[in-house]
């Protein structure tokens, strides 16, 4: 038999193709764009065949006749026993253009082609799309009773097939398969459509929750999934049966699940929490659309509810057909099938290899170059205090990534020996010799930046200075609370405003600002630092509200205790867990690849919530380790050469509260 086909080097058309060739002396025609010629090897190498069984026709889907020549045309005729039509877009998210005039005009120019050849019989893969929004069950010998054909997707789905059923001048039959998603062997898909929306979502809740935690989810209508090998299989065989001309079949699952129980089955293939609670989102029926509509009219509620879509990778409008209506008859293919050992396999059996592949092949973060080389190199980053500990940490890593790394810091002697160590890696940076503390000096640094970098697109505000010193010992040294504030928030805040015009400027640019777990859990003994990183974290949100919609990005480290030289004077820190600079630049190059909001140790969100829902609760636990921490005797006045010695409450304490000031 001799076969014609539009999309065969799509995902469903490569896979009938070889099923097609899979029969003895079958030889494939298949139409074939001219810019894609160089696929041909690809093509022919996976249906195993060669030129003279599987031969590519050119032409072009928007084109009179497919644009095949005159020749071609005259070869066809007469000779092609199936004329298989798959060419469609098969995204309900593509644009309302491209879909009329690929699945529209494509369909008429492909009818057209198959009447001047006189084919056998044209095969139109349609879709259930083209029943649109009907309500109720919808049989395989319905066609003009569809509603609801709003979407383009559904309007060019079923004014296409209409071109088949009134056009085609001999025979035809339709197909129209369900939401097709990978092999239910293999999983192997191409694209993400359809249930892989959801996945994304899916993987989130798995990162951050165990798999036995319950979740709330939605409810919806009932949601038609087969597999494209099911698809295939039912289309090869159903064409080649006899007196079936002039009918449709629905290649869909018998026994479809609603929107919830579909999450569920993928949530449990995945390891993620299932959704033991549903909300069914017919509820929200009784909303009128013009109020549902006022409301989402409005700016705020529109922006964010885009930005959770973004986030999860939802398209805008997914959330439309999540109470789709339709259920499908599938009778005529049921009976057409019997005896063939064809049938659309329960959404359990394959869901597991349809998530794997998914993970493994199509996952968008796959596709995001998530190295901090791949987000830094070329740019400009400048790091405050980057002589020493964290900033220096820091730099190290900057370089190495490519970027064009810059540190500052007070004492120049310092920033040599930095830039030193830094070369002997075979890496570079550039070093500024600045007193960020000193306004006049800050505004001195801005211009030189701006000079000679045009712009800052990292500025990393790590230069700070920490006291612990109790209130009561605190009374007549107000200048601790000066200068803490002097440098933690004046000096961070003068560069801050200093780069931002820039940043602006060119709308691209991001802050991060080395705050500390003591905001979170409010540490005693440390009211001077504190309050100075907490004034700079309030300026933060306050910036990053007003910034957000310009591309200014502002991430906060509440970095926990990290053994660097300003920590060095409070001997009782040798003794307490802390992490080393290289860990907290590790935090630090996570901001600047994932940019978000806020970073922060599981004890610091909990010590954050603690305060939040138990405020009593939390000042009894602080207070008893203000008292079971005394001052250092630097604090007191003493020499502060010697480590006290810990008993076993504070070790006990210490290691509960790993990374928290005492």
């Amino acid at each position: 038999m001799q076969y014609f086909v539009t999309g065969a080097t799509g995902f469903i058309g490569k896979r009938l193709v070889k099923k097609l060739l899979a029969r003895k002396g079958s030889v494939v025609y298949f139409l074939m764009r001219e810019a894609s010629r160089d696929k041909l090897p690809e093509l022919l190498e996976y249906w195993g065949v060669s030129k003279a069984r599987a031969i590519p026709v050119f032409g072009d889907l928007r084109q009179p006749k497919l644009g095949v020549s005159k020749d071609d045309i005259k070869k066809l005729s007469k000779t092609i026993d199936h004329f298989f039509h798959l060419a469609a877009i098969y995204d309900m998210m593509a644009d309302a253009d491209e879909q009329m005039a690929v699945n529209v005009e494509g369909t008429r120019n492909t009818v057209e082609l198959a009447n001047a050849i006189g084919a056998g019989c044209l095969h139109h893969v349609s879709s259930i799309a083209a029943a649109g929004m009907f309500e109720g069950i919808f049989r395989e010998d319905m066609f003009d009773e569809a509603e609801g054909l709003d979407h383009p997707y559904f309007a060019t789905k079923h004014e296409s097939e209409k071109i088949v059923r009134v056009e085609t001048r001999g025979a035809w039959r339709v197909y129209r398969p369900g939401l097709v998603v990978g092999d239910s062997k293999t999983g192997e898909m191409d694209k993400i459509d359809g249930p892989y929306y959801f996945f994304k979502l899916i993987q989130r809740i798995r990162q951050l929750l165990p798999p036995w935690m319950p979740t709330i989810g939605l409810e919806g209508g009932r949601i038609n999934i087969v597999p494209v090998d099911y698809v295939v299989n039912a289309m090869d065989h159903i064409a080649h049966l006899p007196k079936l001309d002039g009918q449709a079949f629905h290649l869909t699952d018998p026994d479809p699940m609603r929107v919830g129980e579909v999450l569920n089955v993928f949530c449990r293939a995945a390891h993620a929490p299932t959704m033991s609670i549903r909300i069914n989102a017919a509820l929200l029926g009784f909303i009128p659309k013009s109020v549902k509509k006022g409301i989402m009219s409005l700016t705020p509620v529109r922006r964010v509810r885009d930005a959770l879509m973004k986030d999860l990778g939802l398209p805008p409008d997914l959330m439309t057909f999540v109470n789709y209506p339709t259920r499908f008859d599938s009778r005529e293919a049921t009976a057409a099938l019997k005896g063939s050992g064809i049938s659309c396999p329960p959404l359990e059996k394959y869901a597991a290899p349809i998530w794997d592949y998914w993970e493994r092949n199509l996952d968008p973060d796959l596709f995001i170059d998530r190295t901090l080389r791949g987000t830094v190199a070329g740019k400009v980053v400048l790091i405050t205090g980057g002589s020493s500990g964290i900033g220096l940490a820091a730099a190290h890593k900057f370089a190495e990534a490519g970027a064009i790394t810059i540190i500052c810091g007070r004492d120049e002697d310092k920033l040599l020996e930095a830039k030193k160590e830094i070369q002997a890696k075979g890496f570079d940076c550039i070093t500024y010799p600045a007193d960020i503390a000193d306004m006049a000096d800050c505004d001195r640094f801005v211009q030189l930046l701006l000079a000679n970098h045009g712009v800052v697109d990292v500025l990393v505000n790590n230069a700070g200075r920490s006291i612990r010193r109790a209130i009561e010992a605190s009374y007549d040294r107000f200048h601790d609370f000066e200068r803490t504030m002097q440098l933690n928030y004046f000096g961070c805040l003068r560069l801050t405003m200093g780069l931002l015009p820039s940043m602006i400027a060119q709308k691209r640019g991001q802050i991060i600002n080395i705050s500390s777990i003591g905001v979170l859990t409010n540490a005693p003994r440390f009211s001077a630092y504190v309050a100075s990183k907490a004034a700079l974290e309030a300026w933060t949100r306050c910036a990053s509200s007003e910034l957000s919609d310009v591309g200014i990005k502002f991430t906060t480290i509440n970095m926990p205790l990290v053994r660097t030289p300003m920590i060095a004077p409070t001997k009782i820190y040798q003794n307490v867990p802390t992490l080393a600079p290289e860990e907290a630049a590790d935090m630090i190059a996570e901001a600047v690849v994932y940019k978000p909001v806020r970073i922060a140790t599981r004890v610091g969100v909990f010590g954050q919530v603690l305060h939040a829902l138990m405020p009593r609760v939390a000042q009894i636990v602080l207070n008893t380790t203000f008292r079971m921490f005394p001052d250092s005797d630097a604090a007191k006045g003493g020499d502060g050469k010697k480590a006290p010695q810990m008993s076993s409450e504070q070790i006990a304490m210490q290691q509960l509260l790993r990374g928290v000031h005492f």
